[in-house]
This record gives C-alpha cells, structure tokens and sequence, in this order.
C-alpha cells in the first residue's frame, strides 16, 4: 500500500497485519481522489472508518488542509499514528478512537467538513441511510460526502436532507457522491 500522488506520492504505508480490516485498495483510490480533484485545496475532510488512514492520508498529499481519522479499532487507530507519523505528518490531523455513529453525535463539531470520506463495513447488514444520515450534519454548505460500497448494494438515493449526485464504479466496489439539499428545498 502507498500514497499514489501529490507531495506524499510513492510513500509506503504499514497495513493492516490482522483479519477483519479492508483498506481501500490503491486503484480505488485513484478513482476517489481523480474524482475530488477540484475539491480538495484546501479542504477540512473527515475520514470516517479510516482503517489504516491511507485515504485521510492521500487527501492530505494532495492538499487538503486538514484530517480526522475515525476509528473505532484501537489496533487500526494506532496503525493510522503509525502511518501519519511514517509519512512525518502532525500538523492537521486528529485522530478520534469511536465509533462512526458515537463521534459524529458526541466529539464531532456540525457543518466544519468541507469532505466526508465513509468506508463502512461491506457487510449487508450496515444501514448505509443511517451512516449517511449521522454524516449529514458534519459536511459544510456546498460540501461532499463520498459512500465507499459493495457495488452490489445499492446506496440511498436521498437519505436525510442528502440527494445522490453521482456513483462511480470500481470493480466490486462503487463510490455514490452526495450533497446536502439546500434550506428549503
């Protein structure tokens, strides 16, 4: 695993050593970050189920201002430390050891996410309206939330006060972009 551009491009990252943890794969990644391109100068992005923070970490790479990491496994959260401090990152980034659901309601301030960045489990069981539906509130006006996905579950085409804009497609693996609606609409 490494980062695959910006100032960090070719930096190798420490993965996972254990069972039960799916980074997000470098091809898909490119596919995310060729994607977010536009979005990313500057951006405050919020990495939910961060894993191993390769993907916190190629936003970063490629110019974003700052990263929190959410992660709920103590091993995965000192595996995105290790990465962080292996690519000699400190300024800007947090890392938060919760639950996706229990940060966004409790440690998580409102509307300060120009990027939300969610990699739940591929498991059917994950309620994907109700991860987006929690991810809601943190995404600035005019900001993106991005659903990683089994391409074989359909994601919530309107979950909340979110409308799907666009779902990009990988392999086994689909991407759906969201926005919020504006006030009144």
């Amino acid at each position: 695993m490494r980062v695959i551009a910006g100032t960090l491009k070719g930096r190798r990252l420490e993965a996972p050593t254990w069972d039960g943890l799916r980074p997000t794969s470098d091809k898909l990644r490119e596919t995310l970050f060729n994607v977010l391109a536009s979005c990313l100068a500057g951006a405050r992005v919020l990495d939910g189920y961060a894993g191993t923070g390769a993907v916190g970490i190629e936003a970063l790479s490629r110019g974003a201002r700052s990263v929190t990491f959410v992660e709920r496994d103590r091993r995965a959260a000192a595996l995105v430390a290790a990465n962080l401090a292996r690519c000699g990152l400190r300024e800007g980034c947090a890392i938060i050891r919760a639950g996706f659901a229990e940060a966004a309601r409790r440690s998580l301030p409102a509307a300060a996410f120009d990027l939300v960045l969610l990699d739940p489990p591929y498991a059917d069981e994950v309620d994907l309206a109700g991860v987006l539906t929690a991810a809601a509130p943190l995404v600035a006006a005019g900001g993106l939330i991005v659903l990683e996905h089994a391409r074989r579950r359909e994601s919530p085409a309107a979950p909340g006060d979110l409308v799907r804009a666009r779902v990009v497609t990988s392999g086994d693996s689909a991407l759906s972009i969201y926005q919020r609606r504006p006030p009144g609409a």
